[in-house]
C-alpha cells in the first residue's frame, strides 16, 4: 500500500499548524503542537529539527523560543518535502535501489517504475500549500 510516513505525517501537520496561526512567525513549541493534535513529543521534536536543517521552517531558541514558518514553503513541493524528510520515493525496492535480488528476471520492472514516475510527478506538481487550509 502506498502511504505517507508518520514522519511525514507529523510534518504536515505541524507545518499546517504554524500556517494556520494568526501571525505568521507565531513561534510554536514541540509540546505545543504534539499535545494539540496528540503526536509523540520526542518523535516531532526530531521532526521539527530535521524541517529546520532544511529551511522548511525557522527555530528560535530559549525558554520562550519555538518554531515558525515563514512563507518561503509556498515555494515547496510535496515530492521535496517527502524525500527530504523520509527519502526515495519508490513503489518497489527497484524505483530506489538497483540491489533488488530480482531485478533480472522482474516481469513487472517496467510499469511499475513508470507507475513511480507518475507519482513522482502528481507530487512534483503538488505545492505543499495545496495541502492546507
Amino acid at each position: 500500500m502506498l502511504k505517507l510516513t508518520k514522519k511525514v505525517e507529523y510534518g504536515l501537520i505541524a507545518l499546517n499548524h504554524m500556517r494556520s496561526s494568526s501571525h505568521l512567525k507565531s513561534l510554536h513549541s514541540a509540546k505545543e503542537i504534539s499535545e494539540r493534535y496528540s503526536l509523540p513529543k520526542e518523535t516531532l521534536a526530531k521532526i521539527l529539527q530535521l524541517m529546520v536543517r532544511f529551511n522548511y521552517i525557522h527555530a528560535v531558541k530559549g525558554a520562550n523560543g519555538g518554531y515558525y514558518i515563514d512563507k518561503s514553503i509556498e515555494n515547496v513541493n510535496l515530492m521535496d518535502f517527502i524525500e527530504k524528510i523520509e527519502g526515495p520515493i519508490g513503489l518497489a525496492d527497484c524505483n530506489i535501489d538497483l540491489e533488488c535480488s530480482l531485478i533480472e528476471q522482474c516481469n513487472i520492472r517496467k510499469p511499475i517504475k513508470s507507475i513511480n514516475n507518475n507519482v513522482k510527478e502528481l507530487f512534483k506538481n503538488t505545492p505543499l500549500t495545496d495541502l492546507f487550509n
